[in-house]
């Protein structure tokens, strides 16, 4: 931070009788009027300190003028000196970083800021709402307060526009909005804005229930399928969401964004994961093998690694996540999951069968068309629509886990694997 000049102290510091030219003895290429940030600006500074600097060149000066010059000078010369420079309005000297604290106050600039918070059901989809005064859908929340915290203006505005209590201390983005957005009336001279995004959980609907609309503004809610955000939201308001949701299921705490676009991208962001409609699998979860009398469909595996994450395709023209074919790389104790199917559903009866097996190698990619990652169980499901019976699915992944000796992975980005395979 650059120091900021205190006129009185530096005046008495450095009368003008005291050196003729103070300036020859500072410091090489000292700016007098630089600015916050530049090169060699003192690290410590405060703004509203004491002018140390201006002091310091002064008894430079002096050290530099004739010997005995001060011993010659008549008794009360130095302050009859040091009263008529200062009476004469002299500038004082300047060196390193100057600035007052009215300088360097309209320096600083100024930004609006937002706090939002994104909140998801059971099935993945996105809480937005249905507003007065604008069209389009929003997420909830709204303008921080003078005075407030970020994430006291997200509890406050989830009480204020949907009735709910809650505490949100996780933060899922920062989002840098420019200040020639497009939409901003001129009126309003938009400056840019800061909008910070916190996780609101996943709701059941019990909370979803409770939720009490005020008598204005908030129209109505509802929850949308991450990938017709776009079709519903400002494209730059669509952005932030999906780049939050990909970062609340990539899990490495909050993510930056410039006007909605992560800075640092992860292989979600990359791939662009959630950004078309996700297939539905909604029959109920059976585990165990297979009935001998219901016609296999469709095979895929959960396929572990040694760390216990699990292989996950990406399709690359769409962003849809699905499991592999339980024969995508070579295997070990390999043994029946489970199945889907739906009792009594529309079609010939059939089954979508799961085999759970450790992986001990990949093999180069075939298929082009598709990224190959390594996931958490539960990334996976998050990315997958597979209703109520996702859950029972997912037990029985961890139970299958456990019988195949490998650890409970922690939360991590999912990592795209190199096309050319890889040894476990």
């Amino acid at each position: 931070m650059p120091q900021l000049t205190d006129e009185a102290v530096t005046r008495d510091a450095a009368p003008d009788a005291a050196a003729p030219d103070a300036t020859e003895n500072a410091a090489p290429g000292a700016p007098e009027n630089a600015v916050p940030g530049a090169p060699g600006a003192p690290e410590n500074a405060v703004p509203g300190a004491p002018g140390v600097a201006g002091v310091a060149a002064a008894q430079d000066a002096a050290e530099a003028a004739a010997p005995g010059a001060a011993e010659a000078a008549a008794p009360g010369a130095a302050e009859g000196a040091a009263a008529a420079g200062a009476g004469a309005g002299s500038a004082p000297e300047r060196s390193g970083t100057w600035m007052t604290p009215a300088e360097y106050g309209a320096s600083r600039a100024a930004l609006w800021t937002g706090a939002l918070v994104l909140v998801t059901d059971t099935d993945g989809r996105v809480l937005l709402q249905t507003v007065d005064y604008r069209p389009d859908r929003l997420m909830p929340g709204g303008a921080v307060d003078a005075g407030e915290s970020p994430a006291a203006a997200a509890a406050r505005e989830m009480r204020e526009e949907l009735g709910v209590d809650g505490h949100y201390p996780h933060g899922l983005a920062v989002d840098w909005i420019p200040a020639d957005t497009p939409g901003f009336p001129p009126e309003t001279r938009f400056p840019g804005e800061i909008l910070h995004v916190y996780d609101g959980g996943t709701w059941t609907p019990d909370r979803i229930d409770a939720v009490r609309l005020p008598a204005q503004e908030i129209t109505g809610i509802e929850f949308a399928e991450p990938a017709d955000l776009p079709a519903l939201m400002d494209a730059g308001d669509a952005r932030r969401a999906l780049s939050a949701l990909r970062a609340r299921v990539a899990g490495a705490g909050a993510v930056l964004l410039e006007d909605g676009r992560p800075t640092a991208p992860t292989a979600l962001d990359r791939l662009g994961a959630l950004r078309t409609p996700r297939v539905p699998q909604r029959a109920a979860w059976h585990p165990g093998p297979v009935p001998a009398h219901l016609p296999v469909r469709e095979r895929s595996g959960w396929l572990f690694a040694p760390d216990g994450r699990v292989l996950l395709l990406i399709a690359r023209a769409t962003g849809t996540a699905h499991l592999p074919s339980p024969t995508a790389g070579p295997t070990a104790g390999a043994l029946p999951l489970g199945y889907r199917h739906e009792a009594g559903a529309a079609g010939p009866a059939c089954a979508d069968a799961r085999t759970a097996a450790r992986l001990t190698a990949l093999p180069p990619a075939a298929d082009p068309a598709h990224a190959r990652l390594l996931a958490t169980p539960e990334q996976v499901r998050e990315l997958s629509d597979w209703g109520p019976a996702g859950l029972r699915e997912l037990a029985s992944v961890h139970e299958a886990r456990e019988r195949l000796c490998l650890p409970a992975p922690p939360r991590t980005p999912p990592v795209e694997l190199p096309e050319g395979g890889r040894h476990f």
